[in-house]
């Protein structure tokens, strides 16, 4: 029996989609021990997932321009092998700086992978059945997200962090025997300039704004975050008046599209902490072991796993910002639950609160992708995809740029120890009560832009 071209690509994508949520959630479970072994306290720990994320989200929108004119299936394809042999490369690291530099490699990567995936899901499936392909897809995202807590935590406990890498290497080789199998090709942009000046500026306004926003409160932090802005302003000014421009950013004249982005932008910023704040306060405060500890978080992902599916078909015979608006609302209230974390706090609490963001993030991420893709023309589906996990990694990123910051209000460079848990879980409940009000202002942002579809 054949498999139709639709349903293999679907199986590719599963598969694809599951490799990078698993190697990040699964290394946050394994960052005490990586500290241990190198002696690294919690702000450089702080930084093995946050350079990924830089490097994500400085790569996203120049390859995803690139692959516009190249062939999204051909960096598609660049994407898988390239993080196969990062993660192959970073078991070896015998440094802390050297672990961070594979994790850019993985980033650049990662970026050549979902840069193009969603814009070849809304190529080859029609809006009437898009929000439930791109559900399923999201659904290998998810079982990533819980196979990374439970086998990141047993491999660790087991067999040592680099284990971690090392898993991703046979799922990076078999993901890039079946991609070669998809046949066609996207170039919406073909013949087209690359815009090498746009690029530049947009890197180093990112790359600013992160580390500035990371060595707060220092004066230079203030000073980078500033530079970074302007050149950001400078940025939209150039690619508003060239004719190839490496983001059309007249694309966010449309309001439900930039709504949506804005969205997309507060859930993921509070989305990134958890697991890092989480998996710190579970092992630290409550003294569980990584697996014990990967278990309890994977809670989360089993919940986004199971609904994500149905969130997303429902967001076919619905209105789907609705749908996601009801997802931040669920996360609002997570954020609120952990932003009453002691010491004390029963295991069945996080439970609960875990269980809360599941459902928030599955009724959310599908839905919000729809809703968004359904506001352009399919000219600009690979502009659309870019940006819009160019939004995702921009808010993990200044979800982590805030931790990061609000912990060295609190505890400075120190390593995590019982003298200073105080200072640790004072950090942890301030960072969630910012993320409860981020979440309760991206559920407005999601009804709006519904009410201003063009």
């Amino acid at each position: 029996m054949s498999i139709s071209p639709k349903k293999y690509t679907l199986m590719v994508a599963i598969l694809t989609s599951f490799l990078t949520p698993f190697v990040a959630t699964s290394i946050n479970i394994a960052l005490p021990s990586i500290g241990e072994e190198f002696t690294a306290n919690a702000i450089v720990l702080g930084w093995i997932p946050t350079v990924y994320l830089l490097s994500l989200a400085v790569c996203l929108v120049p390859i995803g321009r690139i692959a516009d004119i190249y062939g999204r299936k051909r960096f598609f394809t660049y994407g898988i092998i390239l993080f196969t042999l990062s993660s192959l490369l970073a078991t070896l690291s015998f440094s802390v700086n050297m672990l961070i530099f594979f994790r850019v490699l993985q980033g650049l990567s990662c970026a050549m992978i979902f840069g193009n995936l969603f814009a070849i899901i809304a190529s080859i499936f029609p809006a009437s059945n898009r929000g439930k392909a791109l559900g399923i897809t999201l659904t290998g995202s998810f079982m990533g997200m819980f196979m990374g807590p439970v086998l990141g935590g047993f491999l660790t406990e087991y067999f040592g962090w680099r284990s971690i890498f090392f898993f991703n290497v046979p799922l990076g080789v078999l993901a890039t025997i079946a991609v070669t199998k998809i046949k066609g090709e996207w170039t919406e942009a073909s013949g087209q300039k690359f815009d090498i000046l746009g690029a530049v500026i947009y890197g180093f306004s990112l790359i600013t704004l992160m580390y500035g926003l990371s060595i707060l409160p220092e004066i230079v932090g203030l000073y980078l975050i500033f530079s970074g802005s302007i050149c950001l302003i400078i940025f939209y000014l150039i690619e508003s008046r060239i004719e190839s421009p490496l983001l059309d950013v007249k694309i966010f004249h449309n309001w439900s599209f930039t709504l949506y982005n804005l969205a997309a932008f507060i859930s993921f910023c509070s989305a990134a902490p958890i697991v890092f704040t989480l998996s710190l306060y579970l092992q630290y405060v409550k003294g569980l072991d990584p697996q014990w500890a990967g278990i309890i978080i994977a809670v989360q992902s089993v919940i986004m796993t199971l609904f994500s599916p149905l969130a997303g078909k429902l967001s076919d015979i619905t209105e789907p910002h609705k749908v996601a608006a009801f997802g931040m609302i669920l996360n609002t209230i997570g954020c609120t639950l952990f932003a009453f974390l002691v010491e004390e706090t029963s295991l069945i609490i996080i439970i609960i609160g875990f269980c809360l963001f599941g459902l928030g993030f599955a009724h959310f991420s599908s839905p919000n992708t729809n809703a968004l893709m359904g506001t352009v023309e399919s000219r600009l589906y690979g502009v659309a995809s870019t940006t819009l996990s160019t939004m995702r990694v921009m808010g993990q990123m200044s979800g982590m740029g805030i931790v990061l910051m609000v912990m060295v209000l609190f505890m400075g460079s120190s390593i995590i120890s019982k003298q200073n848990y105080p200072e640790f879980l004072t950090s942890t409940r301030i960072s969630f009560v910012i993320f409860a009000i981020l979440s309760f202002l991206g559920a407005l942002a999601s009804m709006v832009g519904g009410n201003k579809r063009e």
